[in-house]
């Protein structure tokens, strides 16, 4: 397919509730103005158009038994498809993953990651074939003080443990992948989650992390 009349760059944030916006104070959602996907959109101007992609329960790869439809792994081909052409895949993933129900290590949590990662790669979504753009980031960490909050029968034990050795164990899985690019969240100051549930980021962290992806999408500074 050839799509010479799509002149904007577009970009895909493919998520779960923390790309979705949910905010943990009211149980809802931030507004269009503070979620990351739309800030980003801000940040990048005209020539570009962001597309938001987040549910809430989100997996990369896990069916939920208690709620259908959570694995990333199995809807984000026709998702893609479905947002043709794409010239960027932003995933951040992996906070669902460490439930508890799923008993699953950061090790194999990553693992998951970078299935759904080959998977995006080869989905026939891309404005050029032979040059897919995926940029994986590593969400902010769950803070222990999770399972005193609202969502600690959800969860279950062991989520913040679990979710802190993400990072360790993907960087190393992704380096070397051709079309690959990697961000960790937890290394940018102010990403941050709430207070109210531990689990899910601030209106800063939003705007804190669109500023960081604005510079790895253009390389500005600014």
């Amino acid at each position: 397919m050839t799509y010479e009349n799509m002149t904007r760059r577009r970009v895909l944030c493919y998520g779960d509730s923390n790309t979705y916006g949910y905010d943990p104070a009211r149980d809802g959602r931030y507004g269009d103005d503070e979620r990351y996907p739309m800030v980003l959109q801000n940040l990048l101007g005209d020539g570009w158009s962001v597309v938001e992609e987040g549910l809430p329960g989100r997996t990369a790869v896990f069916d939920d038994a208690i709620t259908e439809g959570m694995n990333g792994l199995a809807l984000i081909t026709p998702i893609l498809m479905s947002h043709a052409p794409l010239d960027t895949v932003t995933i951040m993933l992996g906070t669902n993953d460490s439930k508890n129900r799923f008993d699953c290590s950061s090790y194999l949590i990553s693992l998951g990651i970078v299935r759904l990662v080959k998977k995006a790669l080869h989905t026939e979504c891309w404005r050029d074939n032979a040059n897919p753009d995926v940029l994986v980031i590593v969400p902010p960490s769950i803070t222990p003080e999770y399972d005193k909050l609202k969502f600690r029968e959800e969860m279950g034990p062991g989520c913040h443990e679990r979710c802190a050795g993400i990072a360790a164990q993907l960087k190393p899985m992704l380096e070397g992948m051709a079309h690959v690019r990697f961000l960790d969240a937890n290394t940018l100051p102010g990403a941050g989650c709430s207070d109210v549930d531990g689990m899910h980021m601030t209106l800063e962290a939003h705007k804190v992390l669109a500023k960081a992806l604005q510079k790895e999408l253009t390389g500005s500074t600014l």
